[in-house]
This record gives C-alpha cells, sequence and structure tokens, in this order.
C-alpha cells in the first residue's frame, strides 16, 4: 500500500434518485450517505456539515435549504426539532477476496446494470471499452485500499495477480454501455468540472461466483473514480441462459 498517495475517501453521497438539475421552494430533496470504517464515528459532523451547508446555500445559486430528518433503514435517528442524533445499529460488510468462499450461481451469465457515471482508469487512462478484469481490478483496488486505510484490516494476504488471471477467463457476452457527460460546480474552484462516464448495462460470460463476494461489497461502496459523489454505482442480476 506504500505505492498509493492518498487514502480514498470513507464516503458515498448518494445522489436523489430523479435526474433534476433544478428545485422549488416546495421540494424535497431525498439523498444517501453511506459511511465506511471508522468514518461512521464522525456521522454527527456530517449531519452538522449538512445543516450548515444548508444556511450558506448550495450550487451556483447558492440554493438554501434545511435538514428535516436523517434516516438509517426507515429509522429517524435525526430530526431538525430535537437537534438530536440517536444510537443505531452499524452494518457489517464482510467479503472474501480470494477464490476459497465461492457462490453457486444458477448460470454464468451476469450482467451489470451501471446507474451513475462510472470512471474506470486502465493504464492510466479513462477506459469505455470494459473487460471484466479490468472491472474487478478497479474493484480489488478500491475495496483493499478502504480495508487498509479506513477499517484497520490486513490485506498482505491478497491474491491479486490470481484473481485477475481468472478474470481474464471471464469474457463480455453483450454490451449496451454509454457515454454520460456529466458535470458538477465546484464552490471552491468556481468552475464547472467534467466527471463524465458510462452507464447503462453489460453481461459477462464465464465462471463468475468466485468473484461474488468483490462483486456484491462494491454494489455497496460503487467502483471508480468520484466515488464520494456517487459515480460508480451499479447492480448486478444473474441471467439463466
Amino acid at each position: 500500500m506504500r505505492k498509493y498517495n492518498s487514502a480514498p475517501h470513507p464516503f458515498i453521497i448518494e445522489p436523489p434518485p430523479e435526474k433534476k438539475r433544478g428545485y422549488t421552494p416546495k421540494d424535497k430533496i431525498i439523498f444517501g450517505l453511506t459511511l465506511i470504517g471508522n468514518a461512521i464515528d464522525y456521522l454527527p459532523y456530517f449531519v452538522y456539515a449538512f445543516d450548515e451547508l444548508g444556511k450558506m446555500g448550495i450550487g451556483k445559486g447558492r440554493g438554501r435549504y434545511s435538514l428535516e430528518k436523517v434516516k438509517n433503514k426507515n429509522r429517524i435517528i435525526y430530526d431538525s426539532k430535537s437537534k438530536t442524533l440517536k444510537t443505531f445499529k452499524r452494518d457489517t460488510l464482510s467479503f472474501n477476496s480470494t477464490n476459497k468462499n465461492r457462490e453457486t450461481l444458477d448460470s454464468e451469465l451476469i450482467t451489470f446494470n451501471f446507474s451513475t457515471p462510472t470512471r474506470i482508469i486502465y493504464n492510466g487512462q479513462l477506459t469505455f471499452d470494459l473487460e471484466f478484469h479490468i472491472l474487478i481490478r478497479n474493484l480489488l483496488r478500491r475495496l483493499s485500499l478502504l480495508s487498509y486505510f479506513h477499517c484497520d484490516c490486513d490485506v498482505s494476504d491478497w491474491d491479486f495477480n490470481g484473481i485477475i488471471e481468472e478474470a481474464k477467463k471471464v469474457t463480455v457476452k453483450e454490451s449496451s454501455l454509454r457515454w454520460y457527460d456529466w458535470e458538477r460546480y465546484s464552490a471552491r474552484q468556481d468552475t464547472k468540472m467534467k466527471m463524465g462516464g458510462f452507464v447503462g448495462e453489460i453481461s459477462f460470460e464465464g465462471d463468475v461466483g468466485p468473484f461474488m463476494p468483490i462483486i456484491k461489497a462494491g454494489e455497496v461502496l460503487h467502483v471508480g473514480k468520484g466515488t464520494g459523489f456517487g459515480l460508480g454505482k451499479f447492480e448486478v442480476t444473474p441471467k439463466i441462459i
């Protein structure tokens, strides 16, 4: 892990499901927040920050909002009236990076649906030509860095090379991926930043069972660049051939 100069952000801000660019005073904005590992201890600071941001205003027009409530699995743990953060049960995400605990699937065809722009890096460049081993490389990198830096986990026994070599045996069956240009406004730099990536579906064929724990973890933690802003969100569906 010494070759990495910085740790990945231990949080994911899930954007609202609707793709609106503007809101009226009567609208409600619902978004998700995932805190990873030790970052969960900082939830009170996140709540305070979101509350203060509402007073300051967000976006280019500095639109203001009020933080109404915070839920954890449909249970309200904070509301604007009491201003008190209640205790909550923390979820545990466990996965095996090796092929020892494989899953048995009804088929060897799996479909990924990328719902937010996904920015995958391969050989130092953004790639649109997605292969299974490239996806697994990016998932392994993200999961191992999060585990090491934010979850106090030892990843020295992860067989990266072996996993990647097995992933090369899984091939693309069909793809309807498309590029989606997306920009975000940076208040700090007072400029728009291009954060485009691919969205859509891609199906892979082969022995995907050994990779399911890694893939399922990726469904929660996303993949690629810009995950802190909700990029790289995907769901998988095994299909019967």
